[in-house]
């Protein structure tokens, strides 16, 4: 053999070797099969509106969601989030093969939406069949957390009924003796009047008409022109978007001199459109301007500074959505599968959030003070608590 042969063929030998050391080093330090299922990411779905009306509050959902991953470094349950975004374009109609999709296709561990009810409702026969966890950060349907409970379904938001509700406690304990209530015909407008009437009544109080219009007609004038002639003392309403700012600048321009109240979203993020209009409006809510607490101080801080634009309600709402879930994931030490430790943990949980204290009932349904709020120059500054710690009353729940 000549020695250029006998060289060559002592590289290739070293190679080889070198080439083995690394394989064997490298097959060594492979991890587990149970080490590399505990390293799998855990998919995110974030079901929410980012395109149309409601596009603002599904992002401001989503950036609170992402905050607070970020603070935990990235892991909540010692696990990595894959958040997987989809757009449901605040379609009832798309909302079953929407939630399929990121269930079945996308194969998400956890499910975060909506804002609309009526999205929410295909959602949740989605998440109820196939067992994935849910957390409603928006849409206040009743059904959800009342006789269509679910053991994997939670709310970090409303319920329809909560601020109105605390609305008509505040009114009834001042000597008020006569309301009216004016709302779009449907189910939202509907639970809402149901709590208003509740609370209102309940502390001496009696709610004399209920006044509504075809939803999402604007033409407010036939229902403004009978208020006058009711006798009462205030009128409650419950009107949210385009419709909040129509139905309150009409209210101002005709004139009507009885007390405009409602639940929050009468004034929540229209301020601006309102104009004068809604300057003095009462309303409740469980969020405010001028909430005093450090977790609000530094949430509206680190908000603004990821957003460019000032916390609202809906980022509140998205922010203890993902603490909740960091809380049970905590808990069953980020095993998505082990359903005692998680839904245990959500359910006994106690959030500090920028809203103040809040925990979850037997329903799964938020527990929260629902705030008095004053419109005053462009904002919803609080004025005081219309209820402590209010939960809705699950009726139908059977968890």
């Amino acid at each position: 053999m000549s020695k250029s042969k006998n060289t060559k063929l002592k590289s290739l030998n070293r190679r080889q070797a070198l080439t083995g050391t690394l394989a064997l080093g490298a097959g060594l330090a492979l991890p587990t099969r149970f080490a590399i299922a505990q390293a799998k990411p855990l998919k995110l779905g974030l079901m929410l509106p980012y395109s149309g009306t409601f596009a603002q509050l599904g992002e401001n959902i989503t950036h609170s969601i992402e905050m607070f991953i970020t603070e935990k470094g990235g892991k909540l349950g010692g696990r990595d989030i894959q958040i997987i975004k989809l757009d449901d374009e605040s379609k009832p109609e798309l909302a079953p093969q929407n939630a399929d999709r990121l269930i079945k296709r996308d194969g998400v561990d956890v499910l975060i939406g909506t804002v609309h009810s009526g999205v929410q409702m295909g959602i949740h026969k989605a998440v109820t069949e196939s067992g994935t966890l849910c957390i409603v950060p928006n849409a206040g349907a009743g059904a959800v957390t009342r006789n269509l409970c679910a053991k994997n379904v939670f709310r970090t938001s409303f319920s329809n009924w909560q601020p109105a509700y605390g609305m008509g406690v505040a009114l009834g304990k001042r000597g008020v003796k006569k309301a009216a209530w004016v709302t779009w015909d449907y189910a939202a407008g509907a639970e809402a009047g149901a709590g208003f009437k509740e609370g209102f009544e309940a502390n001496g109080g009696t709610v004399v008409a209920n006044l509504t219009l075809k939803f999402p007609e604007t033409n407010f004038q036939p229902l403004l022109a009978q208020i006058p002639g009711l006798g009462v003392d205030v009128v409650g309403s419950f009107f949210a978007g385009g419709g909040a700012i129509n139905f309150v600048k009409d209210y101002a321009a005709a004139g009507i001199k009885v007390p405009l109240t409602g639940s929050g979203f009468l004034t929540e993020g229209v301020l601006g459109p309102q104009g004068a209009a809604a300057e003095g409006i009462e309303t409740a809510l469980h969020y405010g301007d001028g909430i005093d607490n450090p977790k609000n101080t530094a949430f509206r801080a680190a908000f603004k500074t990821k957003a460019g634009r000032e916390a609202d309600v809906y980022a509140v709402q998205g922010y203890d959505a993902a603490q909740l879930l960091g809380v049970g994931l905590e808990a069953a030490k980020g095993k998505i599968e082990d359903e005692a430790a998680l839904y245990k943990a959500m359910r006994e949980a106690k959030l500090d959030s920028p809203r103040g204290p809040v925990s979850f009932s037997k329903s799964q349904e938020i527990v929260q003070n629902i705030y008095l709020r004053k419109a005053t120059g462009g904002q919803n500054k609080v004025t005081g608590i219309a209820v402590a710690n209010l939960a809705d009353p699950g009726t139908g729940c059977k968890l």
